[in-house]
């Protein structure tokens, strides 16, 4: 069986909550590529985003995921690559539609704003939710600078 491989990563303040979505993820099957941090000790966002995000976009990994205290920064960071469109998810609804509707590539969660069961669930419904296309995709299509 091909697992499918997710892309993830992290500031020092979405470490410990990563670790909890990576065990969640390789739990499920998927094989899980974690571009950094490795430990909690204060570090940069980008250090780690960069990376992750251009793996994801030069197509290495389907999509990916990333944390960091409010998400945001390591969300904007992401969202620099041309063929990323990462979302920031505080809950199941909201990570669904990213996916759903903005066909979302990565999925930012504010790890200092969530518990690690909502972590997880956060993870689920955005795994399992399904891009619906149509006219959505006619949107999608006007995101890159042309």
């Amino acid at each position: 069986m091909n697992k499918i491989k997710i892309a993830v990563a992290s500031d020092h303040a979405g470490y410990e909550r990563k670790l909890v979505v990576v065990k969640h993820l390789e739990k499920l099957g998927y094989q899980v590529k974690d571009f950094g941090a490795y430990s909690s000790e204060s570090s940069d966002y980008a250090d780690w985003a960069h990376p992750m995000a251009s793996a994801v976009e030069n197509g290495e990994f389907p999509m990916g995921i990333s944390l960091c205290g409010s998400g945001n920064g390591i969300n904007m960071t992401v969202n620099k690559h041309q063929g990323i469109r990462s979302a920031l998810c505080w809950n199941t609804e909201i990570a669904a539609l990213a996916k759903q509707h903005n066909n979302a590539n990565i999925l930012a969660i504010p790890a200092r704003f969530v518990s690690d069961t909502e972590a997880t669930n956060i993870v689920d419904a955005f795994m399992n939710a399904e891009f619906e296309g149509g006219r959505h995709q006619t949107r999608i299509d006007k995101i890159p600078l042309r």
